[in-house]
């Protein structure tokens, strides 16, 4: 298979990083107390972020196939393989996955407290499904990977969320389930029609119009909703208000990119003749959401929610950059699906560190913190301006190249999206201003207090990235041009 690159590490990694967190999960329940358990699982986390870095350092970032790759017949009476591999456009997200899964145990040390032992068993088997669905290229593989997420995530809702911890979860389960309905509908007609479930001998052969446009339209709904796009996003922020801080973490951090990632993935190489023929439309319904989002999030009072729709016009950046199609669009996408990742992510940290101290998440209730917690609002005040895409920081460079994709494509278009950044910067900063210095009647904080280590050591990562990405993006792009390149070619359209 031509589009395999061989494992040169002489050893399955791929199967190593999928398993070891399910392997790690099996162990939980034997572990004696709650301290070991979490100790247990932020060892098993930290061992596959280890291991993670060697797809990095022996990635080629010049070939556009899939690398450290694995092969194996699975099913052969429906021709259906266990194959795994990563490209540039995986790689990044499989390292982002194992470095947000050792702060989401962190995060929980203190903030979990009932039934530790299945709340740690969540986090590691969804581990497991995220690298999964990263990894496969089987559609059958994909789809297993795909449903088995939503298992945990729903668990976590349900059992360790917040007072409408029922609605929020029930709803997430029905609208992620009506997705995965359209992308097996999807996975089925392909099959029928190539007689195969292999993702990359599926890229690049000729449909018709028409089977393209059904095809893409049952991928686009199932991925939609998982971004998820406007209006399919209903169901996000009850999520995440209700969901544990780890949960909003894993939602916000990873989560999300498997909608986005499903449309480089799957639509632009699989269908691009229905991709291009509806570009225009997916672009007004990506500025839709970026407006939406900014507006929404301008009118909230609860932190968790504000960054809830904060996400929703975020992700509108990241898919006026893929539907964009051109080098800089795509680029820009994909390097804004990890910004977003950290900078949110860790949004959610900090609001969390909030509510554990006063058990609240109201802005009212935070306001005037500044003067009590400087470590914590200097944290946030950071997280905060990578948020509103101020320059030097992880969000701008990734929001600049989307709207330079976007300009180079459709100029009116672009200038619709301008005033998104605008209204981050409003909803952001004022938020800012409420928490750290508040008005002159502020809830009393004298009580509470600053960062400890734990909660340092949970956010510094993130902040080295903030600015790492900000300020020299370029180790992080290289990996990413072949493959955006190649799929730029598969696609067969880029505006010069």
């Amino acid at each position: 298979m031509d589009f395999l690159s061989m494992n040169t590490l002489g050893f399955p990694i791929l199967t190593l990083l999928i398993f070891l967190p399910l392997a790690g999960a099996a162990v939980v329940p034997l572990t004696g107390n709650d301290n070991i358990s979490r100790l247990w699982t932020l060892l098993v986390t930290m061992v596959n972020a280890a291991l993670s870095l060697l797809l990095y350092f022996n990635f080629s970032p010049d070939s556009a196939k899939f690398q450290f790759a694995e092969h194996y017949q699975w099913i052969s009476a429906f021709n259906i393989h266990y194959t795994l591999g990563v490209d540039g456009i995986s790689l990044l997200l499989i390292l982002l996955t194992t470095l947000i899964m050792p702060l989401c145990v962190l995060a929980s040390w203190k903030y979990i407290t009932s039934r530790v032992k299945e709340f740690m068993v969540c986090l590691l088997i969804m581990e497991t499904a995220m690298l999964g669905v990263f990894m496969a290229l089987d559609l059958v593989l994909f789809y297993i990977l795909w449903e088995t997420m939503l298992i945990p995530m729903f668990l976590m809702i349900a059992v360790w969320g917040g007072p409408r911890k029922t609605y929020a979860s029930i709803k997430f389960f029905i609208y992620t389930l009506a997705g995965s309905v359209f992308l097996l509908v999807a996975i089925v007609a392909l099959f029928i029609h190539q007689g195969t479930f292999s993702i990359p001998e599926l890229m690049g052969q000729q449909y018709s119009p028409q089977f393209q446009l059904l095809v893409f339209l049952a991928f686009f709904i199932a991925f939609a909703i998982k971004v998820p796009m406007f209006p399919f996003h209903t169901w996000l922020p009850a999520a995440h208000v209700e969901a544990p801080t780890a949960g909003s973490v894993i939602l916000a951090s990873v989560l999300l990119k498997m909608g986005t990632y499903g449309f480089l993935r799957f639509c632009l190489p699989i269908t691009p003749g229905a991709t291009i023929y509806l570009m225009p439309a997916l672009q007004w319904l990506s500025v839709a959401a970026i407006l939406y989002g900014g507006f929404t999030a301008l009118a909230q009072q609860d932190m968790k929610k504000l960054i809830a729709y904060s996400s929703v016009g975020h992700m509108g950046f990241v898919t006026l950059g893929i539907f964009s199609l051109n080098a800089s669009g795509l680029e820009g996408a994909l390097l804004q699906m990890i910004n977003h990742g950290i900078t949110t992510g860790a949004l959610f940290l900090c609001v969390g560190m909030v509510y554990e101290r006063n058990h609240s998440r109201e802005l009212s209730d935070a306001a005037g913190l500044g003067r009590f917690m400087p470590v914590f609002v200097t944290f946030l005040t950071f997280f905060s301006l990578s948020s509103l895409a101020f320059p030097g920081t992880n969000s701008f460079i990734g929001e600049f190249m989307i709207l330079a994709g976007a300009f180079e494509n459709n100029k009116i278009l672009a200038a619709f999206a301008i005033p998104g950044a605008i209204l981050a910067a409003t909803y952001m900063l004022r938020m800012l201003q409420r928490v750290i210095w508040g008005g002159t009647s502020n809830p009393d904080h004298s009580k509470l207090w600053d960062l400890k280590l734990r909660e340092t050591i949970t956010l510094a990562p993130l902040l080295v990235f903030v600015f790492w990405i900000g300020l020299y993006p370029e180790p992080f792009l290289r990996v990413i041009r072949a493959s955006l390149g190649n799929l730029l070619l598969q696609t067969g359209y880029a505006v010069p």
